[in-house]
């Protein structure tokens, strides 16, 4: 009984490969699970970040780019042995680029910079940094590049972060003219700067009398889809993962504290010119609060355009499936175990 239980999962079927752009079969074999091998070599820049930590690796072997070690240790147990590879290297050495990428049949670059610090500005990490990893992995001759920008990339914006977002992707596609721009919303998780800053610091998020209007969505949702990318081998263009609805910072800020079970805060809304002005005081530590970016992010709405899920595999999760994942830990001891209570959705 054992053999024929190991002679059926050792058989190939057609899904079992998948053709490159340059007409190299990918053929994955072996049992399901942890010890699989998807004949992926996959190069994931940005790996030790949020976004990252959640790709699932099971069965390819993913080289992990990290500047600080203590960055990547979490990720070793996510492949079997030797599947993840770890290598150090630097955003502005080319050398150090071309080694992480040499073998790897697709890229990832989810390198991204929240908020400016004196080592780099927006500029030299989504573009100066994407260009540089789009030159070189076609030189390298890499069948496949993934760019993750963001869903209100654009050059007229007037925060500083989504021009040079999108700056980044015009450099990407002069340098790799096949490469897929991947467009996500706010995400939203466990290590999230999204509900975890809401519940902690939530008069940040009542500027613009919190009438801005923000598509969240899951980032296990945004990783399922580019995981899925690696099965579709003849994918380019602009990729849309908005979250499935419209939402205002209103309702999140009042669903953050019904499913905390905290009193709304009482705090005053701020004027832009003074939160501009406690921004850029903020700037006078060495760790980060926030920027003046960061406030002018908070006045615009995310762009009204289609998602393109189906185009990936993925059906994305409504934000109060996963809310209260996440959440809990700000719910006293006295109320960590009551009902989950949502606020009523304005029309």
């Amino acid at each position: 009984m054992l053999s024929r239980v190991a002679v059926s999962r050792g058989k190939r079927a057609l899904h079992d490969m998948v053709t490159l752009p340059g007409r190299k079969p990918i053929i994955s074999y072996g049992t399901p699970g942890y010890s699989a091998v998807s004949g992926h070599v996959v190069t994931v820049f940005g790996c030790t970040g949020f976004l990252g930590r959640y790709l699932p690796r099971m069965g390819t072997q993913v080289i992990v780019p990290y500047r600080e070690e203590d960055e990547k240790r979490h990720l070793k147990p996510m492949g079997d042995l030797g599947q993840i590879v770890s290598m150090e290297w630097d955003i502005r050495n080319e050398e150090q680029i071309a080694e992480c990428l040499r073998h790897s049949d697709i890229v990832y670059n989810l390198v991204g910079r929240e908020y400016e610090t004196k080592n780099f500005k927006y500029s030299d990490v989504h573009v100066s940094g994407a260009e540089r990893i789009a030159k070189i992995a076609a030189q390298a001759g890499v069948p496949r590049l993934v760019h993750v920008s963001h869903l209100n990339a654009s050059t007229s914006s007037t925060s500083h972060f989504y021009r040079t977002k999108a700056e980044g992707e015009e450099r990407v596609r002069d340098a790799f003219p096949a490469a897929t721009i991947v467009r996500p919303g706010q995400m939203y998780g466990c290590e999230d700067k999204f509900l975890n800053n809401m519940a902690s610091w939530p008069i940040w998020w009542k500027l613009n009398h919190g009438e801005t209007k923000i598509r969240p969505v899951h980032v296990m949702d945004v990783a399922q889809a580019l995981t899925n990318l690696m099965t579709i081998p003849q994918i380019s263009g602009t990729i849309s993962l908005p979250g499935p609805r419209t939402l205002t910072t209103e309702y999140l800020l009042d669903m953050v504290s019904s499913l905390t079970y905290t009193p709304p805060s009482s705090a005053p809304v701020l004027p832009k010119s003074i939160a501009l002005a406690l921004a850029k005081v903020a700037q006078a530590p060495w760790w980060p609060l926030i920027s003046p970016d960061e406030v002018e992010r908070r006045y615009i709405d995310d762009v009204d355009v289609p998602g393109d899920w189906e185009a990936v595999g993925v059906t994305p999760d409504e934000i109060e499936n996963h809310a209260i994942t996440y959440l809990r830990r700000y719910r006293s001891a006295e109320n960590f175990v009551r009902p989950v209570v949502f606020p009523a959705r304005s029309s």
